[in-house]
């Protein structure tokens, strides 16, 4: 059995969304979607790119007839000729259930970017992906659905075995081939990808991004991708919306987009996106908006245009040609400035390339010699060897799985080593400690740290991926830090008498957050400030060691920007060593010296920065930059990485 062949479409296109707003149904009602156009062409890849609380989820939600009953519609969305939003009145949310009958399934189906929420924990994937392909094709035989759901598994990539096994059973990359594979069974004609990769690390996105395009290409499907990542935008997509707090602020093909940006607001994303190629001198940053809730009159993005007029914060964005690009699939711009600022704008996105430094010659910090662990008798590092030099930077980076964040645990001692041993150099290497801890710290297997953790805890501190799970969400921020300032790790930095325990309002100040955030709980602030707080706390302990653990995975590009200067700014002043554990390579590039590459508990290459991702020698290297989005391949590439799933 193979795949059913598209029906013929009707005229036209096979998404249009117009004037689109979407409201909350509350009393008064907040903005969320300001009327929003947008087209899909049959087989053609459009990608709607935003940061957070721009709108772009909530619009694929609409698409899809799934609203929550909070949100009230308003426009027109028609999908395969068929009318999903009504324009002559306004709908409420809560649209599941209300859509013409087969539009979820048969005419779009979206996948979700974690396929924990696709897949239904207690039931197999072979019954799901059955579920699937009995709506688009009801009458389908028993027999005729398992042989079905074997050739859906065998388009992903995925063994005939898997149908059998639960999704928690499954890697992440399998996880969310068996999610595709389930999105897909009821042949639709549109496939909403809601953020597809960003759970996923750098080889699976490359190869869930190939796989989703070669479905797309084979079945004929349109395409409609949600991402903020403007890399793989670019590498996927034929056309691109930007959206910003609700509003469509430029649309067009995604190479001239990429090229030249139209709208200011594309140029700071684009100068903001650092790049695995080139390390540069710095990234500027735009602090995005807090909400997809926009002034009440004019361009969103007003306040933080370098280009802005007094009109551009009255009068109402709206989108027209640029230049001589009319008709379908043209160049649409909001910004009123346009075409007059566009060279202005177009060198925004030019940076300064970094000169590359000489090799540190400074002794370590850090010393990790043989370092080993196991959990249930799997080992996951198997003599590890990595050091970090006083005040250097140093990248350790590697897929999923591979060991990193092992090793960021057992460096700040919140696991404890199997094999091997850690040494942070002592204390009295620094002028303010008062001469306490005269000997190394030393972490080595069945035994404390000497001195005790309280030694550790002074000397190195942890970042984490996610600042919300880390703070205490009852208490402020002031009070979070307060602690972390007179608690005994950070009173055993120095000698209390002469060095002054910082106050919360310093430790703000010196992350660059207003002082007045000391009164602030964890909620009231966004991702990017939440993660500055983590930082300022880290800092409350004057660690000679800060590691950072996935710290700017989950941030949108220009709150990522912001971290990574930051966190430049911090060790030039305060001399601290960083050991940033990432799986994003453009991020190692530009934060680093020094690079080890981990694969399955080894390190496979280590040297400087610039060297190891220029000039990789290491196979598994040059397949991580191989599967980048839109990197082309390597010369002798061995090709696509495989035998990672377990």
């Amino acid at each position: 059995m193979t795949a059913a062949a598209p029906k013929p479409a009707p005229s036209g296109p096979l998404l249009a969304v117009r004037a689109l707003r979407l409201e909350t149904a509350s009393v008064p009602p907040r903005p969320l979607v300001h009327g929003l156009d947008l087209d899909v062409q049959p087989g053609e890849s459009v990608g709607i790119v935003g940061e957070s609380g721009s709108g772009k989820s909530l619009t694929a939600r609409a698409v899809a007839a799934l609203l929550p009953g909070t949100v009230r519609a308003f426009g027109s969305v028609v999908a395969d000729g068929r009318e999903i939003i009504d324009s002559r009145s306004a709908r409420p949310g809560g649209l599941y259930g209300r859509a013409p009958e087969g539009h979820r399934g048969r005419t779009v189906s979206l996948l979700m970017q974690d396929p924990f929420t696709m897949l239904h924990p207690l039931r197999t994937c072979g019954r799901q992906i059955a579920d699937g392909i009995r709506a688009g094709a009801p009458g389908t035989s028993r027999r005729g659905a398992a042989l079905a759901v074997t050739e859906r598994l065998a388009e992903v990539g995925l063994a005939p075995g898997t149908a059998d096994r639960y999704p928690h059973e499954l890697s992440g990359g399998m996880r969310q081939r068996a999610a595709l594979a389930a999105a897909l069974a009821p042949g639709p004609r549109l496939l909403i990808a809601d953020e597809p990769t960003t759970a996923v690390d750098a080889h699976h996105q490359g190869e869930v991004l190939a796989l989703i395009r070669r479905l797309q290409q084979a079945r004929g499907m349109g395409l409609l991708l949600i991402t903020h990542d403007l890399r793989v935008a670019f590498s996927a997509c034929d056309r691109l919306y930007v959206m910003y707090a609700g509003t469509m602020l430029e649309s067009g093909p995604a190479r001239d987009i990429e090229a030249r940006p139209a709208h200011p607001y594309t140029a700071a994303l684009l100068a903001a996106e650092p790049s695995v190629r080139e390390r540069y001198e710095t990234l500027p940053a735009t602090r995005p908006a807090a909400g997809p809730a926009a002034p009440a009159t004019g361009c969103p993005f007003a306040a933080r245009c370098a280009w802005a007029e007094a009109d551009c914060r009255t009068a109402e964005p709206v989108p027209h040609p640029l230049g001589d690009s009319t008709g379908p699939g043209g160049r649409l711009t909001a910004c009123r400035r346009m075409p007059a600022v566009a060279a202005d704008v177009a060198a925004a996105t030019r940076r300064t390339v970094a000169v590359t430094v000489s090799e540190r010659t400074a002794r370590p910090l850090l010393q990790v010699r043989g370092a080993r662990k196991s959990y249930g008798g799997h080992e996951v590092l198997h003599g590890v060897d990595l050091e970090v030099p006083e005040g250097g930077a140093v990248g350790l980076v590697g897929e999923s799985g591979s060991g990193k964040s092992t090793l960021a645990r057992l460096v700040t001692g919140l696991e404890q080593l199997d094999g091997g041993r850690i040494v942070i150099a002592p204390d009295a290497a620094r002028e303010d400690t008062g001469g306490r801890d005269t000997e190394p710290l030393l972490l080595a297997p069945g035994r404390p740290a000497r001195g005790s953790r309280l030694a550790l805890a002074s000397a190195a501190q942890i970042v984490f991926q996610d600042p919300y799970s880390s703070l205490n969400p009852v208490h402020t921020v002031g009070s979070a830090l307060r602690e972390a300032a007179a608690s005994p790790a950070a009173r055993r930095r120095g000698d209390s008498t002469t060095t002054p325990v910082p106050t919360a309002e310093e430790l703000l100040e010196s992350v660059g957050l207003p002082a007045a955030y000391a009164a602030r709980r964890p909620a009231a602030l966004s991702g990017g400030e939440r993660q500055r707080v983590a930082i300022a706390r880290a800092l409350a302990v004057r660690p000679r060691l800060l590691v950072c653990d996935e710290s700017v995975s989950a941030l949108d590009v220009s709150v990522q920007a912001q971290i990574l200067t930051l966190l430049a700014r911090l060790r030039q002043e305060l001399g601290l060593s960083l050991l940033l554990v990432t799986h994003d390579l453009a991020v190692a590039r530009q934060a680093t010296d020094q690079l080890y590459v981990m694969h399955r508990g080894r390190i496979v290459e280590r040297g400087r920065t610039d060297r190891v991702l220029d000039r990789p020698e290491a196979p598994y290297t040059r397949q991580l930059l191989a599967a980048l989005p839109g990197s082309p391949a390597l010369p002798g590439d061995p090709g696509t990485l495989r035998g990672t799933e377990g």
